[in-house]
């Protein structure tokens, strides 16, 4: 099923049942891909769908550290709801042994030999792996891998 009606069907099950919480994270990621949709004025793919959900769950990662740091569980409790939320979109995580996999097989695709070819490798991972792996770990396997 497409992401977007499969999202718009969530929000009118978790109307129905008056579960207000699942009802105003999912509003507010349908806004989220509407102001995207208006900016690009195109319709969104799945694809977009899932760079809109990644960004959005990295803002809420992001929001609970500060939030635990500052002392303020429940709003960390709040954030970590919404991010379960938006996490039941995005499509399966990989192991780490597949994308270290993916990894050594975009180093050998484009030819990489060294730190300065970091850029090429992380614009093929970025492709293949966008919304399935945290890119930040990533970046670092691929910085250790060319380094070593």
């Amino acid at each position: 099923m497409l992401l977007k009606p499969r999202i718009n069907d969530d929000l009118k099950t978790a109307m129905r049942a008056g579960d207000a919480r699942r009802r105003d994270a999912l509003r507010l990621l349908l806004a989220a891909l509407k102001q995207r949709e208006v900016d690009e004025r195109k319709e969104l793919a799945d694809g977009d769908i899932i760079a809109v959900i990644d960004k959005m769950l990295k803002q809420r990662r992001d929001s609970i550290a500060q939030f635990e740091k500052g002392g303020r569980q429940d709003l960390a409790d709040a954030e970590k709801f919404e991010l379960e939320v938006l996490q039941a979109y995005m499509p399966q995580a990989l192991s780490d042994a597949e994308i270290a996999a993916a990894v050594v097989a975009a180093m050998s695709d484009t030819g990489a030999a060294g730190p300065t070819d970091m850029g090429r490798v992380m614009a093929a991972l970025k492709a293949k792996l966008a919304g399935r792996a945290d890119m930040g770990k990533v970046s670092a396997l691929v910085k250790s891998k060319l380094t070593s």
